[in-house]
């Protein structure tokens, strides 16, 4: 069994978007307030996080998440890895953060936050990581971790799966090579921006017929945008076994 929290559950922007008068972005109702997509795994002792946006210190400090044991990244884009110096009460109480991803985005991170990821004249207080590629499935903690790749447009993204759980985000389209490894899932959590069509994004419409096609237990749709629509509007048109995530949901897994 394992645990998963909704760090976030908004697309690149959050909602509500800065300066916009959107319906949905004043609504009142806590559940259409979302951060930038997030997820934290437990199982045991253990806290696994995939992705860390611009809101992590934030998410870190609403879930009370003392110890941080890794990592895992989707992709490069700002909104999955922007909070990555927030890693750094974690660095100071546990040493070098273990973090997981495609040669790719480990590249671009050396890049982007080369003081944290170089071992050579280390600015005092900065973070360190023990960063690990991703080539295939691997263990940690006792759990096989399953890399499933999907297509953000053009740019491939992993998404996870662990036991009879997976996340999915930032998806368009999946290869059926890659569908193959989500059956018999107990849980399905997948990316849907909106209701009208987007070149790199499901929207809910393609959403629903992967979910369908792919047939977990129940399903839970993630890295919305406010163009989505009001949460309780929309939750009442989905399927029985279908739901819209919202930040600060919690949920198990077989």
């Amino acid at each position: 069994m394992i645990k998963i929290h909704f760090l976030g559950t908004g697309t690149s922007q959050g909602i509500p978007v800065v300066g916009s008068n959107h319906p949905v972005c004043i609504s009142s109702n806590k559940k259409d307030k979302r951060l930038r997509v997030s997820i934290l795994i437990q199982w045991e002792n253990v806290n696994l996080v995939v992705d860390c946006g611009p809101d992590f210190r934030q998410q870190m400090l609403r879930v009370n998440c003392k110890t941080l044991d890794a990592i895992l990244f989707t992709h490069e884009h700002a909104d999955h890895t922007a909070g990555i110096d927030d890693i750094r009460p974690f660095f100071f109480k546990q040493g070098d953060i273990s973090v997981f991803g495609s040669k790719r985005v480990l590249d671009n991170l050396s890049k982007r936050f080369d003081y944290i990821f170089s071992k050579i004249n280390k600015y005092p207080g900065a973070p360190s990581v023990n960063a690990t590629e991703i080539l295939s499935s691997f263990e940690f903690n006792d759990k096989i971790i399953i890399p499933i790749e999907v297509m953000h447009n053009q740019l491939p993204v992993l998404g996870y799966r662990i036991d009879y759980f997976a996340y999915l985000t930032d998806v368009k389209t999946i290869s059926d090579a890659e569908l193959d490894k989500l059956n018999d899932l107990d849980v399905l959590v997948i990316s849907a921006l909106r209701i009208e069509p987007h070149p790199n994004h499901l929207n809910l419409k393609e959403a629903l017929a992967m979910i369908k096609y792919i047939a977990p237990k129940r399903a839970y749709i993630t890295h919305i945008s406010h163009l989505m629509g009001f949460h309780d509007e929309v939750s009442k048109k989905l399927p029985p076994n279908v739901f819209l995530a919202y930040d600060n949901l919690t949920i198990t897994s077989e």
